[in-house]
């Protein structure tokens, strides 16, 4: 009798170690696209629709997945951003972030090193078409008055020379 206690407590999963070895846990494919979408109701319209469909295409790709591997590692960085998301918008409910965005996290060196050179590619890519998207204030000001001058000084240019038609 003894031994069979003993296989029964040894058959039951340990306890994770760390708050971050439970935030691991994978959630299924369909529940987890769901809360990311419903945790991008908090971010700002273009950070929104931008993540909104970055995160379909992703899952789309992936639906063909056949390698346990992908699919756990896939699944697992997807929880670990939405992990991340959601902290951010309690935070911000909470009253701690100053600023009330999220900014996200950097790339640390082991992971960029990890990236293949597709993933590499992509994250270039990204890289540019958020650099299109988010534009610091000065370069929109930069922009606006160039956009000023050249009205401007065309239609000045025209009517010093009366040939505004």
């Amino acid at each position: 009798m003894r031994s069979s206690f003993i296989r029964l407590a040894s058959a039951s999963a340990p306890l994770p170690l760390s708050v971050s070895q439970a935030s691991v846990q994978i959630i299924p494919p369909i529940p987890l696209y769901r809360r990311l979408l419903r945790a991008h109701r908090h971010l700002p319209p273009e950070m929104r629709f931008m993540g909104d469909s970055y995160i379909k295409s992703e899952f789309r790709l992936t639906r063909s997945t056949d390698n346990p591997l992908h699919i756990i590692g896939f699944l697992s960085q997807w929880k670990l951003y939405l992990d991340d998301l959601e902290s951010e918008v309690t935070n911000k409910n909470a009253g701690t972030i100053g600023t009330g965005q999220w900014k996200g996290k950097k790339l640390d060196s082991e992971a960029f090193e990890k990236l293949s050179k597709e993933q590499v590619g992509q994250l270039y890519e990204l890289m540019h078409a958020t650099k299109e998207v988010w534009k610091s204030p000065e370069q929109l000001e930069q922009e606006a008055h160039a956009a000023e001058g050249m009205t401007g000084g065309a239609t000045t240019e025209n009517q010093k020379t009366g040939s505004g038609r």
